[in-house]
């Protein structure tokens, strides 16, 4: 007597598992977007910095021909927004010992935070060669 064989060889998916590998990548895709969410307003956090490094360099290149620090139009050509858009950039209490550099996020990087510590806005206050970043833990160390 001959042996039937089994004949089922793998030939596929059914549709039931495609649907629930599709669930599950939309899950873990949804979770991965909500947790790396603040690593890239963290990111774009460096386009305030810089720019008000930038700006902290014309003051003293300023500074090094005048007799006070300038405002934004003498010192940075008064350009009011930084280099990629995310903050708009302010100069305030300019005098002959300091000054203070503001960059204020705009859009979605007003969202920024480190905990419960806001970093929508970035401070740079120079005084009579003391400099102070505010708040201090939106700042690179």
């Amino acid at each position: 007597m001959k042996k039937k064989e089994n004949t089922f060889i793998f030939s596929g998916f059914t549709l039931i598992e495609l649907l629930v590998v599709i669930v599950i990548v939309g899950i873990i895709t949804f979770v991965a977007i909500g947790s790396f969410g603040s690593y890239g307003l963290a990111g774009k956090r460096a386009d305030g910095v810089n720019a008000i490094l930038a700006i902290s360099l014309a003051e003293e290149r300023y500074r090094s021909s005048n007799t006070t620090y300038g405002s934004l139009a003498q010192a940075y050509n008064g350009v009011s927004a930084s280099p990629q858009g995310f903050y708009t950039l302010s100069i305030s209490n300019t005098s002959a010992t300091g000054y203070t550099i503001t960059a204020t996020a705009q859009g979605t990087q007003a969202n920024d935070a480190v905990g419960s510590t806001s970093c929508t806005a970035l401070q740079f206050v120079m005084n009579n060669g003391t400099i102070t970043k505010t708040p201090a833990v939106c700042w690179p160390s």
